[in-house]
């Protein structure tokens, strides 16, 4: 399938969701404004599936559109990086996924001296590539950095759009240049974002997962789902989350991916509750809290149910 035909689905998915006209015709506009160099062209990855909330894409897109930085935060599972993938590629920009930790400095993000073809050259970073490729930059988990990692790049986020180099020439950003922050609550290893970081962008709240929204997600990624069968997994999805907000669980059982990836092992032919004990229940260490967990996919789903259950087969 061509490059054209999977934007037109792409786009088509966000049509059926009544995304403005008007703002999805300006993201056509910027993708035949800045067309992608052909070394970076890899870098235009397609998301697994679109993302769904209407409202808070066009916050997004229209962020994006007018040249800002946009930090997306909230709880977890619901979609920030799914929504980061999908503005990179509705949007045509190569994307630089940074994953924040705190052992992340100025080398990390920008690049740092290296000895080559006899002489010191620079050894790039995603966010020098980024800015001169027109990128979009993905910084993940942007709170797990040390306060002083970030700082280095408070001119490349605010209106100067310039990335000081030490030892070298600035770089301006190229004008597609846009860059994306998310940020979970309360992981280990998270701290508050200084003030001048968080001026840099517009902060967009994530909604928390809906029945709706599973549903979504769920049938697009399997269309085979039988009726009950999906009911009862969404429900066991917003039981746990329901649980997590009230402080009864902690988030680690709350695992879109560990349910999709238990959910494709149902379909190769493990018992569902196998299945779910991977990719939910064994995600907490905590004994007490996973008899709690265990009780609630009990009463979602049987012992008894086969992969029949939960796929036409």
């Amino acid at each position: 399938m061509g490059d054209n035909c999977r934007m037109d689905q792409m786009i088509r998915a966000f049509e059926e969701q009544h995304v403005d006209r008007e703002l999805l015709q300006a993201i056509a506009e910027f993708r035949q404004k800045y067309p992608v160099d052909e070394k970076v062209k890899s870098r235009v990855v397609r998301p697994v599936l679109p993302y769904y909330g209407r409202e808070t894409f066009e916050m997004a897109a229209a962020a994006l559109l007018q040249g800002e930085n946009i930090l997306l935060t909230g709880t977890k599972a619901t979609g920030k990086n799914i929504l980061a993938e999908n503005l990179a590629y509705v949007f045509g920009r190569p994307s630089w996924n940074i994953s924040f930790h705190v052992n992340t400095d100025s080398s990390v993000l920008i690049g740092a001296d290296t000895f080559r073809a006899g002489e010191v050259q620079l050894r790039t970073g995603p966010v020098y590539d980024c800015a001169q490729s027109g990128g979009f930059g993905i910084f993940d988990e942007v709170n797990m950095a040390k306060n002083d990692a970030v700082s280095v790049l408070h001119a490349t986020l605010d209106y100067r759009r310039i990335l000081d180099v030490p030892g070298y020439e600035k770089l301006e950003l190229h004008d597609a240049t846009r860059f994306i922050g998310t940020m979970n609550y309360g992981y280990a290893g998270t701290r508050e974002l200084n003030e001048a970081l968080v001026s840099r962008f517009l902060v967009i709240e994530m909604p928390p997962a809906t029945e709706e929204t599973l549903h979504y997600i769920l049938t697009r990624l399997f269309p085979d789902f039988r009726q009950e069968g999906l009911r009862q997994i969404c429900g066991l999805f917003l039981d746990l989350q329901k649980k997590a907000d009230n402080n009864e669980i902690s988030t680690k059982p709350l695992d879109l991916r560990g349910l999709i990836g238990a959910l494709k092992t149902v379909r190769a032919g493990l018992a569902p509750r196998l299945a779910i004990r991977m990719g939910i229940v064994n995600k907490t260490f905590d004994m007490f809290e996973r008899e709690i967990v265990e009780d609630i996919v009990m009463t979602r789903i049987p012992e008894s149910w086969t992969p029949g259950e939960i796929f036409d087969r």
